[in-house]
């Protein structure tokens, strides 16, 4: 086996939502994932403050910013799963970027990272998905390629009331991409 024998990944959703699909989605990925990758929820963005420098300056980091810090430089990989936000990316995934591109040691540089999004509308995220590649180029991360995950209506592929993942097509395809990324990770770190 080439890489690392365990691939330590963590996963951010860019949704706040009770009921988002994107956690859901984020929720099965460790059912899905190959045996050697371990999907843990990074810490939650909601309570991180709007973006502001002169309370970085006041007061430096606060401790939910440095919490995903952490995660993020800890992890051999992240996975973004977001809902698409007036053809964007969320305001409060937005928001704790922002936050975390003013770290030291830049924890997104160099990392690897996949995307995935899920929406009721047939394109399934798509534009929010490339909107978030340009952020994660200027923050020097090695943003994962093919394949793509863009679950489009979504409302058909879970269940209404327990919010699993039931559709197998879809399954197989998150699968597929996540023993792509654990390849991917594998020749990034050789």
């Amino acid at each position: 086996m080439s890489g690392k024998e365990k691939l330590n990944i963590v996963g951010l959703c860019g949704s706040l939502r009770a009921g988002s699909l994107n956690h859901a989605l984020l929720r099965t990925l460790p059912d899905l994932a190959p045996d050697r990758m371990s999907i843990t929820e990074a810490p939650s963005i909601g309570k991180i403050p709007l973006y502001n420098a002169d309370l970085q300056n006041q007061s430096g980091f606060p401790a939910e910013v440095t919490a995903l810090a952490d995660a993020v430089r800890a992890a051999d990989g992240v996975i973004i799963v977001s809902p698409e936000y007036n053809y964007s990316v969320p305001g409060v995934l937005k928001n704790a970027l922002d936050w975390v591109s003013r770290v030291e040691d830049q924890p997104f540089k160099a990392k690897p990272v996949c995307l995935q999004s899920v929406s009721p509308g047939t394109l399934g995220g798509a534009r929010m998905q490339y909107h978030l590649r340009q952020v994660m180029v200027f923050l020097g991360a090695d943003v994962f390629t093919t394949p793509e995950v863009f679950v489009g209506g979504a409302m058909q592929k879970f269940d209404e009331e327990t919010l699993a993942l039931t559709d197998e097509g879809t399954r197989e395809f998150v699968s597929k991409q996540l023993g792509a990324f654990a390849a991917y990770v594998d020749r990034l770190s050789a």
